[in-house]
């Protein structure tokens, strides 16, 4: 809690102790559990970020408030309720694993980065984390998201909770942030490799590559969410060795009246199956953990318009969660942007003990 000056306490100061540098995974957020109330606290969060909806706050919220939330949470908690599992949220346990297991391909490569993970809406919180890696001694963070794309409503938005946090931060640690990977060689490597597993074991089918969508009027205003989602899938393609008329391109999730990004996954999958297309296996590149909107969205509503148009088989190809080659992606992303800063222990520790034995001598108590 901030003190009467509007900062936090800081954490007790130690001389002769290390620069550290942290890493905090952050990912867009889950309720706490599969109910009503913890989805109304959720939702509430997460659409009254004006990163998220850009409708003057005027209009907007008492329509959240009045209307949305209202009608919106139960429905929202009983289609979470079919994907949860025992452990809890399937974003939470792959973010959560993610960050274990990144912390630990960085240690066996001789990196000392505490690796913590957070959630831009709900719990852990980014401040928390935050506040947590202080603690711990980290004076250089890089804020790495499970964002491959950047958009404005995501990418922009954990900047945000970052920037909130450091004012009320006297002692602000480095930090730097990985906006986007949608073109990185081990990300995308770690994608191919696993669809063509899944044709391995599966046989092929048309390839969808479903991306979450946006608001048309973000690509108008300057946003390269668009643009990236296209490249990835590009080269994607091209790494597959697929010919236009082997795959398509989507865009899910779509909330309210206004144009998003097209085309819209369901009617594309209706379509496909319209045209004779039997077989379709759909994967969320933009996606790097299983969640609500690739386990339920696609994986069950979209199976199930599928097959209703007349399609015969649906696969859902998983996202990459705790994979290996995408857990050596995202450690590589990390020591690209970590370049420069101390990452190894320490040789000279009898430096740093004679560092705080002068300190201790002109008076410090620490």
């Amino acid at each position: 809690m901030a003190s009467s000056d509007g900062f936090n306490p800081e954490p007790e100061f130690t001389h002769g102790r290390a620069a550290r540098t942290a890493i905090l995974y952050c990912n867009l957020g889950t309720p706490d559990e599969p109910t009503a109330p913890a989805v109304r606290r959720y939702l509430a969060q997460f659409l009254g970020d004006r990163r998220v909806v850009e409708i003057p706050r005027i209009v907007w919220l008492p329509l959240l408030y009045g209307v949305i939330l209202p009608l919106r949470a139960g429905k929202s908690a009983a289609k979470y309720a079919s994907i949860w599992e025992p452990e809890g949220s399937p974003l939470r346990i792959w973010t959560e694993k993610q960050a274990k297991l990144l912390q630990g391909w960085l240690a066996v490569r001789g990196h000392d980065a505490p690796v913590r993970f957070a959630m831009r809406y709900g719990q852990p919180s980014i401040a928390s984390q935050l506040d947590a890696l202080k603690a711990e001694g980290a004076t250089r963070i890089l804020i790495l998201q499970a964002y491959p794309q950047y958009a404005g409503s995501t990418t922009a938005s954990v900047i945000d909770a970052v920037s909130q946090w450091t004012q009320t931060t006297r002692n602000v640690p480095e930090l730097r942030f990985v906006n986007r990977y949608h073109d990185d060689r081990g990300y995308l490597q770690a994608l191919a490799q696993r669809v063509e597993r899944h044709w391995q074991a599966n046989g092929t089918g048309h390839l969808l590559m479903s991306f979450h969508g946006v608001p048309e009027r973000t690509l108008h205003l300057g946003d390269p969410y668009h643009c990236e989602c296209l490249k990835t899938a590009r080269m994607l393609a091209e790494w597959l060795r697929l010919e236009p008329s082997q795959y398509t391109v989507t865009f899910q999730s779509r909330f309210g009246k206004a144009k998003w990004l097209e085309p819209y996954t369901e009617p594309t999958l209706q379509a496909l199956a319209a045209k004779g297309v039997d077989r379709v296996d759909v994967i969320c590149p933009g996606f790097t953990s299983d969640c609500l909107e690739t386990l339920e969205e696609i994986a069950m509503e979209g199976r199930d318009a599928f097959l209703a148009a007349g399609g015969k088989t649906f696969h859902y190809v998983s996202c990459l969660n705790d994979d290996p080659a995408w857990i050596a992606a995202l450690g590589g992303i990390a020591e690209k942007h970590m370049a420069g800063w101390p990452t190894k222990v320490p040789a000279d520790t009898a430096a740093l003990a004679r560092s705080r034995e002068a300190a201790m001598l002109r008076g410090a108590a620490r």
